[in-house]
């Protein structure tokens, strides 16, 4: 059993603004509704943060996202169900999660460029930091999965 966590957003709430004015800009942004969600999700399988994989995944069958997709995600390399661009969005996920390895590699920038016009890419990256530094809040203080009403 592990040690009980402090909760961050009752010690010091204005700790999540700007993440939360961040999440706010994104789902503004270029990324459609599916596109921010993969990424969230993706991330999050990454980090292990079962808080945000349950929450995004809720979400993302809520907005219409299909469920074989969100089974498949975890091997979306070998699974058919994803576009071109989004197969760029979630190499481009997966290195930014993975940044202490080669950071962004040329090659995975270079098919971003060639889908992308700029903003685009900072939309992708931005999100996928997003959740990032929110996977590392909720793994830190041990955020548990809420327990479904169905």
């Amino acid at each position: 059993m592990s040690t009980k966590r402090i909760d961050i957003h009752q010690v010091q709430p204005s700790y999540y603004t700007p993440l939360i004015e961040l999440d706010k800009q994104l789902r503004a942004s270029s990324l459609t509704n599916a596109e921010l969600l993969l990424i969230y999700i993706r991330a999050s399988h990454i980090n292990g943060c079962a808080y945000c994989i349950q929450s995004h995944t809720k979400e993302a069958i809520e907005k219409g996202e299909k469920q074989y997709r969100l089974h498949a995600l975890s091997a979306w390399e070998d699974a058919p169900f994803f576009s071109d661009e989004e197969r760029a969005i979630l190499r481009l996920t997966d290195e930014v999660t993975h940044i202490t390895r080669a950071g962004i590699t040329d090659a995975v920038y270079t098919e971003a460029k060639d889908l992308f016009d700029d903003q685009k890419i900072a939309d992708i990256i931005m999100a996928a930091t997003c959740i990032n530094a929110w996977n590392r809040i909720g793994r830190g203080t041990l955020l548990e999965p809420f327990k479904s009403q169905e």
